[in-house]
């Protein structure tokens, strides 16, 4: 019963990109359909294991292809995120999700130690959507230079010449949040003496085309 349930999932998430989404795209069928180059840790008997075990109200972790455990921490029918290794976790989100040609975005967070994202899009076959840029362009450390601190981009980029920020969405996947994380890698010291003059997150919001 259970491989039956695999193989309809699989062949309804094929009839959907073959008829050009006569049914929604969900994040779930989006993960499970993944290449393997999306997702090198995971197979896709292994990713359906970790939507199955969600669904079912349990905890249940999978084991990944390097030893490690993973599992699916949260799901709504636009927003999937799961666990993959110990310091590494990825939100697959649909946008557009009623339109005929959805944007799938993946967001790729580790810890380096602080929380870093990568973000990504892709057509819903998983075919790279480039340049990324057309759809969400990634904000420069200047952009997290507080209004009121504006003329001390000098002192702040001596600091830390670079970011670290984690992304996350809202259920709808239509609002990205990125996380100032540089508290977690910096001395304190270091840290204490640039964190008036940053944002702690930055907001965007999805308009159909982009995230501005």
């Amino acid at each position: 019963m259970q491989r039956l349930k695999r193989a309809l999932l699989a062949i309804s998430f094929v009839v959907t990109v073959a008829l050009g989404s006569m049914a929604q795209l969900t994040a779930s069928s989006a993960f499970t359909a993944a290449p393997r180059s999306v997702f090198p840790m995971l197979d896709n008997n292994t990713r359906l294991d970790m939507v199955d075990y969600f669904n079912s109200g349990m905890s249940t972790p999978s084991n990944n292809l390097l030893d490690g455990q993973s599992k699916v921490t949260a799901i709504t029918p636009t927003v999937l995120t799961a666990k993959i290794a110990e310091t590494s976790e990825a939100t697959v989100v649909v946008l557009n999700p009623d339109s005929s040609s959805p944007v799938i975005m993946l967001i790729q967070t580790v810890a380096t130690p602080g929380l870093d994202s990568k973000i990504s899009f892709y057509t819903q076959d998983w075919t790279p959507l480039n340049p990324a840029t057309k759809y969400f362009v990634a904000p420069e450390l200047t952009d997290w230079i507080a209004p009121s601190a504006k003329g001390s981009e000098g002192m702040v980029m001596a600091a830390s010449p670079f970011m670290l920020a984690s992304a996350s969405v809202d259920d709808a996947g239509t609002t990205l949040t990125l996380t100032n994380n540089l508290s977690s890698f910096l001395d304190p010291e270091v840290y204490s003496s640039i964190s008036s003059s940053l944002l702690p997150t930055l907001t965007y919001h999805w308009d159909g085309k982009k995230f501005k």
